[in-house]
């Protein structure tokens, strides 16, 4: 998959091997890292190199990512879907300086639109850390709904935390974005 969408202010596009350096410095950063499950600190580029192959090959787009990019800022985060049994889970995330404008609702509607155009799949799930409120009002705006809570394990934290599990069916979706 090689793909670029454009929302109004930001371009979503695949990422390239030429990425890993920019998101793992935005990734090294405990302020981003510790919302997310599976990044460690230090967090370095050859970290990221291990994982953005799994987003750089030809998927599904529940197996899909995309950079996010601010004209003027370059890559400023990622949101990505991935299968997991039988459930394809949305995660995202965004660098610190970015945090406060509105920049995630957008790459995440943007997202999402091409997913549910381009699976078959109708549901979606994803969560927050029960303390990432900022995360989960995102969720909500987009037709998330929490179905649970489960204990997920943060690495950067290394520790046990309580999640809050949500889900979005492609109906709720497009209540909440018409």
């Amino acid at each position: 998959m090689n793909l670029t969408l454009a929302t109004e202010r930001l371009l979503l596009r695949s990422p390239l091997r030429g990425d890993a350096a920019r998101l793992a410095g935005l990734l090294n950063n405990y302020a981003v890292a510790s919302n997310l499950a599976h990044v460690k600190l230090p967090h370095t580029t050859k970290d990221t190199e291990l994982w953005l192959p799994r987003l750089i090959a030809s998927r599904a787009p529940e197996q899909s990512g995309f950079v996010i990019i601010m004209r003027e800022a370059g890559v400023v985060g990622l949101v990505s879907f991935r299968r997991d049994g039988d459930a394809t889970i949305l995660g995202y995330w965004l660098g610190e300086e970015f945090w406060g404008r509105g920049i995630m609702s957008e790459a995440v509607t943007g997202a999402l639109k091409w997913y549910f155009t381009h699976s078959k799949t109708d549901i979606v799930t994803s969560g927050v850390f029960h303390f990432n409120m900022a995360s989960l009002a995102i969720q909500h705006k987009m037709g998330f709904v929490e179905t649970g809570r489960s204990v997920v394990r943060c690495l950067a934290r290394n520790a046990d935390i309580e999640h809050i599990d949500t889900e979005l069916t492609r109906q709720a979706f497009e209540d909440a974005t018409k």
